[in-house]
């Protein structure tokens, strides 16, 4: 019943425990034996990847080591949106596919399944936010090509949706 979008974010830093937990709720591995996930992916392609936009800096989650691995240092939240709030927000998830791995797929159809994977990892999210008593946000008004430059994605990489993620404003 607390699961909300909210679009009002306290600027104070995320706990690291909260972070991690966070990313594993997302798409996190969570049956070590076969490397399934915990957001079902269409066909298992596993094409989604996980883009953590923090002030410091960018990183990409390695969902198979748990890990974070650097990707930009510098602060590209406000990259991640259009919304004056994405810049101050202390968190903004970014959901990038890796069309690559979808076989045999039009390209029209490849945006159709990616989009639903980002949705089921960004549900998986609000629901852990709503347990922690987090606020959340997805987004889609973002200007990807800026973010896809600036984030240095390999083609054929596309963003799909970015999520912001916080304590609830004032």
């Amino acid at each position: 019943k607390d699961r909300q979008s909210i679009r009002s974010f306290s600027s104070k830093p995320l706990p690291v425990q909260t972070l991690a937990d966070r990313l594993w709720a997302a798409f996190g591995v969570n049956r070590a034996d076969s490397g399934k996930r915990t957001a079902p992916s269409t066909r298992n392609w596993q094409e989604m990847e996980v883009y953590v936009v923090l002030e410091e800096g960018a990183y990409r989650y390695d969902a198979k080591a748990s890990v974070l691995k650097a990707v930009v240092k510098g602060d590209l939240r406000k990259l991640t949106g259009v919304q004056d709030f994405v810049g101050a927000a202390p968190l903004n998830l970014v959901y990038v596919a890796d069309t690559s791995v979808m076989k045999d797929m039009p390209p029209d159809e490849q945006t159709l399944y990616a989009g639903a994977d980002a949705g089921l990892i960004s549900q998986n999210v609000y629901l852990f936010c709503a347990s922690e008593g987090l606020g959340t946000v997805v987004r889609g008004s973002i200007d990807r090509a800026a973010l896809s430059q600036a984030l240095n994605l390999p083609q054929p990489s596309r963003v799909i949706l970015a999520q912001t993620v916080g304590y609830p404003g004032e």
